[in-house]
């Protein structure tokens, strides 16, 4: 006979000596698995970080953080609270930022003046920025592991481990010195704080609480999970005193003990939010911007929530973002407005094949096996919710914004281990295998992953654009690029983004503003541009430029494809 899998040898003490070996070190060599697993993670995002020049967003929250330090004030970027932004000062601290005394500019504005016009060493400063996330993330790694093992044991931990520390886009966004990860990742951490609870509410739910808070004190969206989680609060309660045989007769008087407990951890996640507003600003100094529009319908709700000010109306602001009309794309399609589907879409592209089989797997033996069940509300009904939240609520600008799928799914997936077959498990390694390898194979260009079925990530930008292909990351790839192949070229760009062309040593011109029979040589276009180029919903066949050249859709039209720059940028030559 075997035992766990492994092939007895010629002496059966040794056999017998090897196995009592490894059970009692058992522990210790989880324990290199995980320190493993969370260092290549940790290698990939740093590498991903140092190689990528600002994506679009970064500045802006980069700017932010630095306001927050010089000058206390909460006067840039109110459509997000201020939680995020004091985790990316946390970094910006070590660099000595500078900003220019009285700026007042757009937040725009404000990004690209920290960056590169204050006197900030631009590489420097958003290392510095990204840094403080990746290790948030490498964190946020141990809570998965931790909830996955609650649930299937210490092997569970270490399968739903290998797909978080493998995700292309907890990679890719882990390592920008954004918000989207570490919301994810804090309502990941609340979900299961309030899961412990069902053994020791008075110690998990308080800290159930600060981790709620913290996820609000980054995006407002995080209220969308309080209906769920202080029901959940009150059924773990429940659970916790029915185990201990307190109160067996009186199912009103736990409910009524739940209620309060519920109540006492949102209480603390609403004390969390006010904190972080008054770390940034103890006199919390705030004047409504003028021009906002006026509350309608069910958002007059908003004006009732016990929050600063500054965050009442940074709700308004997305309100007017979420009213306003984008131009996207999906699968080849452009069009305006916002797919319900869109969600689900991009996460098919963008989510290694294994890890999808093996999220449904889970998902499935959670629902299906007794011993399981009771985790399956506390797994997978916020990971529904939030899924159609983004369905209905958010724009369709990129599976950033379904972060939590990927850490949610994850720990879903440990359950495929309980099920007492050997060919599940096999079945089970060698899907989290094909989805680690399919990782490996897109380093470093995490951000334009795609899967195999969609041709891996030099065919992402055919199905999908922005934050999922080009968030503007390749500016100093295509510098690289530009030098040591087209140098003394005539260079013309079209580059959507936040970096600065000429920080980076790119001598070149828009052809958006010169008649296009001037425009020869070298053309560069981000891909994001090109959904600009084409994006016009009167059938027209291009987006104009300023008025005063042609447009990019004729330019690339008339142009020849060289070569791409780091799966975001297309290298054209002009006649």
């Amino acid at each position: 006979m075997t035992t766990d899998g492994l092939q007895p040898s010629a002496d059966p003490s040794n056999d017998n000596a090897f196995l009592r070996w490894v059970r009692r070190h058992q522990r210790w060599l989880y324990a290199g698995v995980v320190i493993a697993l969370l260092t290549q993670m940790a290698i990939a995002m740093i590498t991903t970080a140092v190689e990528q020049s600002p994506t679009i967003d970064e500045p802006v929250y980069v700017g932010t953080a630095v306001v927050y330090l010089e000058e206390h004030s909460l006067r840039y970027n109110p459509e997000h609270p201020p939680l995020g932004k004091l985790i990316i000062a946390a970094g910006v601290a070590f660099t000595d930022p500078k900003i220019a005394p009285g700026f007042s500019g757009h937040e725009w504005e404000l990004g690209k003046h920290v960056v590169y016009e204050a006197g900030n060493d631009p590489d420097r400063l958003m290392l510095a920025a990204r840094l403080p996330v990746i290790l948030l993330t490498l964190l946020f790694g141990l809570v998965v592991f931790a909830f996955a093992a609650d649930l299937a044991g210490r092997a569970g931990g270490v399968l739903a481990l290998t797909l978080f520390t493998f995700s292309p886009d907890v990679i890719a966004h882990g390592s920008l010195a954004t918000l989207d990860v570490p919301v994810a990742g804090f309502l990941l951490t609340s979900v299961w704080l309030v899961w412990r609870a069902r053994r020791r509410p008075g110690l998990y739910l308080p800290l159930a609480g600060l981790a709620l808070g913290a996820a609000t004190a980054t995006k407002v969206l995080s209220l969308v999970v309080v209906p769920v989680l202080v029901p959940l609060a009150v059924l773990s309660v429940w659970h916790a005193r029915r185990a201990r045989g307190l109160d067996p007769k009186s199912p009103a008087l736990l409910i009524g003990r739940g209620v309060l407990a519920g109540a006492g951890m949102a209480l603390i996640a609403i004390a969390v939010v006010w904190a972080s507003y008054l770390v940034v600003d103890p006199s919390l100094r705030w004047e409504t911007p003028s021009g906002m529009q006026p509350l309608h319908g069910m958002r007059t709700l908003v004006e009732w929530l016990p929050f600063p000010q500054p965050l009442r109306d940074g709700m308004r602001f997305q309100f007017e973002l979420e009213d306003h009309v984008w131009h996207n794309f999906l699968f080849g399609r452009h069009y305006t407005g916002s797919l319900w589907y869109y969600g689900p879409a991009a996460l098919l592209v963008k989510t290694p094949l294994g890890a999808l089989a093996i999220w449904l797997a889970g998902a499935a033996v959670l629902l299906s096996v007794r011993r399981l069940r009771p985790a399956a509300p506390y797994v997978l009904v916020p990971t529904a919710l939030l899924m159609a939240t983004a369905m209905v609520i958010v724009r369709d600008n990129g599976v950033r914004y379904l972060a939590f799928a990927p850490m949610f799914l994850a720990v879903a997936a440990a359950a495929v281990l309980v099920v007492r077959r050997r060919w599940v498990k096999v079945a089970a390694i060698a899907v989290v295998a094909f989805a680690a390898v399919s990782s490996l194979m897109t380093f470093p260009y995490y951000l334009p992953y795609s899967n195999e079925a969609f041709g891996g990530p030099e065919n992402t930008h055919k199905y999908l654009l922005d934050s999922n292909v080009d968030w503007g990351q390749d500016l100093g790839r295509l510098a690289d690029r530009l030098k040591q192949d087209y140098a003394g070229e005539r260079t013309w760009l079209v580059y959507q983004g936040s970096g600065l062309p000429s920080y980076y040593g790119i001598d070149a011109a828009d052809p958006l503003t010169v008649p296009e029979d001037q425009v020869h040589g070298v053309l560069a276009v981000s891909d994001s541009a090109v959904l600009g180029a084409f994006a016009d919903p009167m059938g027209g066949g291009g987006a104009p430029g300023n008025g005063h050249g042609g447009d990019l859709g004729s330019l690339i039209a008339g142009s020849t494809p060289i070569e791409r720059v780091g799966h975001s940028m297309t290298i054209y030559r002009r006649p």
